[in-house]
């Protein structure tokens, strides 16, 4: 018991010391992987959840990783932590330590082992992992920003995760002007028609009738959104058929992995986390639609 106190204050000394220059209080957030290598399946024995719990505890504001992370954080990959807890060998006790590090890997803190003797595993992992979490408490966490972070903008590093939602945001502006030369070419049909020797213009329809016109071609885009349908490789891409078989979409392939447009609508087709979605434009709203796509 002794031993784990002088532990514990000789960690405060040193994080009082080395926070003094790079310290994690200059990180706003701490991504929480979605499985810790250790582990056989995604969350098992809610480790991860817990792990995310005890974060936030402790003054830290974590995000699971694949989540809908804050605005900041998208445009700013290096304002955020990425935290692991990784196991040592032991014969009769479980012993787990957690780590942290920046956005260029590097390790920034790494905490005494936390132990138990239970037998039971999940038991023994979250009784291990509190125990790990009394050292990071000790630093006394607060969030300072640093300019040197702030100002980074990792949309321009290659492999970072948010330039691919730049190239996301780049295609729904095409999708928003393609449906504007649609407006437009609709608009263009209504023109002066010609009767007779008497030149007539004809009135031109509210522009309710024009976004009509969008809002069917609308309940066109999610058809069938809630069945199942199963991609067959074209030219370029694929076709999505329901069981009948009948062809609901034709999608392009795009330079993005996971990323199509849609042959003929205003719409786009991706992969969002483990989940495919359908994306459009209904007026000015920018609408999402599950899709059960199968490969």
């Amino acid at each position: 018991m002794k031993t784990k106190f002088f532990t514990l204050l000789l960690t405060c000394f040193i994080a009082t010391s080395v926070f003094s220059q790079v310290t994690i209080n200059s990180y706003k957030y701490v991504i929480v992987p979605n499985k810790f290598d250790f582990l056989k399946a995604k969350d098992e024995y809610n480790l991860n959840s817990l792990t995310k719990f005890l974060f936030n505890r402790y003054g830290f504001e974590a995000v699971m990783e694949g989540s809908d992370y804050p605005k900041d954080l998208v445009l700013n990959r290096c304002l955020a932590l990425e935290s692991d807890v990784t196991k040592e060998s032991g014969l009769f006790k479980t012993k787990l330590k957690i780590e942290l590090k920046d956005c260029n890997d590097k390790v920034l803190y790494t905490s005494p082992l936390g132990e138990s003797r239970e037998k039971e595993y999940k038991t023994a992992f979250n009784l291990a992992l509190r125990d790990a979490f009394k050292y990071l408490e000790a630093t006394t966490y607060k969030y300072e920003p640093n300019e040197n972070i702030t100002s980074i903008r990792t949309t321009a590093q290659p492999g970072v995760k948010n330039e691919v939602s730049e190239e996301i945001q780049q295609l729904r502006k095409e999708i928003e002007n393609l449906k504007n030369e649609k407006i437009a070419e609709l608009a263009i049909v209504k023109k002066p028609v010609v009767k007779t020797q008497k030149v007539v213009v004809a009135q031109p329809k509210p522009v309710i009738d024009i976004l009509g016109k969008v809002a069917e071609e609308k309940s066109t885009v999610i058809e069938g959104a809630s069945n199942v349908l199963y991609a067959q490789e074209i030219e370029n891409g694929f076709q999505l058929v329901d069981s009948s078989p009948k062809v609901i979409y034709r999608i392009k392939n795009t330079s993005l992995k996971n990323v199509f447009l849609v042959e003929g609508k205003n719409a786009m087709v991706y992969k969002k986390g483990d989940d495919w979605v359908i994306e459009y434009y209904s007026g000015s709203t920018l609408e999402q639609d599950p899709l059960n796509i199968k490969f």
